[in-house]
């Protein structure tokens, strides 16, 4: 079975492009289930139900959503198996731009929006910058200058991957996207494969409950911005 890894900003339009995709996949005779992973609630099980699209939803709740994949993927994927898909796309909300659920040997592509700001692809870290794919959503409210500076944006932090204006909408892209899929690799575990980049540091006392502020209470690895010395407040001459 493949392993399709999807990831991007919230609300960029990975559910409504995924749902564009999957028709296709089924025309030509490939059976495909989706795991979603996300936060707090989604309502995105509903419409993959809509679809008849068989899928599994994972809240992470007070997790990291991209740390809940990673304990939770290999079982996602042995259930794929079990329910012989030819194709498991995982969705991440990827909230954090640092984390990544990208995976060695799977194909990961990363869905980011016209609208996010021209700056945004700087900002996303491994999450753009470890993609096969990037699929640039919601053209058709920007214009042919904006679309052409964004991808040139998006280009210049991953320029090794395909990048593809997508329309959750009417369709547009989303059949390159899914011949992509066609082309990625079969899997039978994932026990030992590696993830594409490291997932932030962690655990700090904050990671585990705390919620009181303050230098006693932190523990772990705990950073520290630093501030020039001449604007802290004891510095002479502060009132």
């Amino acid at each position: 079975m493949k392993l399709i890894t999807v990831a991007g900003p919230p609300s960029s339009g990975k559910t409504s492009v995924m749902l564009r995709i999957i028709p296709f996949l089924k025309e030509r005779g490939l059976k495909a289930g989706v795991v979603k992973f996300d936060c707090i609630a989604s309502a995105d099980k509903e419409r993959y139900a809509e679809k008849d699209v068989p899928v599994l939803l994972g809240l992470a709740g007070n997790l990291c959503p991209d740390h809940f994949f990673v304990t939770n993927i290999e079982d996602c994927l042995q259930w794929g198996i079990s329910q012989g898909f030819d194709l498991l796309i995982s969705e991440s909300a990827g909230l954090c731009n640092r984390c990544s659920p990208f995976i060695r040997g799977s194909v990961a592509l990363c869905v980011i929006d016209n609208l996010s700001g021209m700056n945004t692809p700087a900002k996303m870290g491994p999450l753009l910058k470890q993609a096969d794919v990037v699929a640039v959503t919601k053209g058709d409210i920007v214009s042919q200058a904006e679309r052409e500076v964004f991808e040139y944006r998006v280009r210049q932090v991953n320029n090794r991957a395909e990048v593809l204006q997508v329309n959750g909408l009417t369709g547009q892209g989303t059949e390159r996207l899914a011949r992509l899929f066609e082309e990625g690799a079969e899997l039978e575990s994932l026990n030992g494969s590696r993830l594409r980049f490291s997932m932030p540091a962690a655990v700090c006392s904050y990671c585990l409950g705390e919620t009181r502020i303050g230098s006693d209470y932190q523990m772990g690895n705990v950073k520290s911005m630093v501030i020039p010395a001449a604007d802290r407040p004891d510095a002479e001459g502060a009132s």
